[in-house]
């Protein structure tokens, strides 16, 4: 049974665009828990936070990654604020290898697209304070901390870091 590969990070990291392109490589399906809640609820994760408030998102969050830690052979993209949830990420680590794609929040923010993403919204001192405030509970989960940067060429070299961590199936 192969086991998982979990990507974490903040929003804007790269775990999408990895994800992805990791996915290809070890011919594994990609599941994209933002992306997943979205389309089982039929409307957007502003649509469930304006709705429900980040407390419903998080209960639909933790839903999945029970479902995801019973299953094998995938590359999840977790969404941010997943591995705060420790009972959501400790479904997904019961089976899969965690990667904490660690880069500048800075950087991050400056490259990311804030609409569409209601955390991002107060500002990038904030985004960077929390990346901050996350940072603890990233490291606490991560089996492997892979410092990244944006691009092409630097997705391609986690691509190959995280490939040789896999153990063999």
């Amino acid at each position: 049974m192969a086991k998982n590969i979990v990507l974490i990070g903040m929003m804007g990291c790269g775990k999408s665009t990895v994800g992805g392109l990791l996915a290809g490589r070890l011919r594994r399906p990609l599941t994209d828990t933002d992306a997943l809640i979205e389309q089982r609820q039929g409307r957007s994760i502003p649509d469930i936070f304006a709705s429900e408030g980040e407390a419903g998102f998080r209960a639909l969050e933790l839903e999945l990654c029970r479902e995801l830690g019973g299953r094998s052979g995938l590359i999840i993209a977790c969404g941010g604020g997943l591995p705060l949830q420790g009972e959501a990420i400790a479904a997904l680590k019961s089976n899969g290898l965690v990667f904490w794609l660690d880069r500048d929040p800075g950087e991050t923010y400056d490259a990311l697209d804030v609409s569409g993403r209601p955390l991002a919204q107060a500002g990038r001192q904030s985004f960077i304070q929390r990346s901050h405030d996350r940072s603890p509970v990233y490291r606490r989960w991560a089996d492997c901390i892979i410092p990244c940067g944006g691009g092409p060429a630097e997705a391609e070299r986690l691509i190959s870091a995280i490939y040789m961590e896999v153990p063999e199936s």
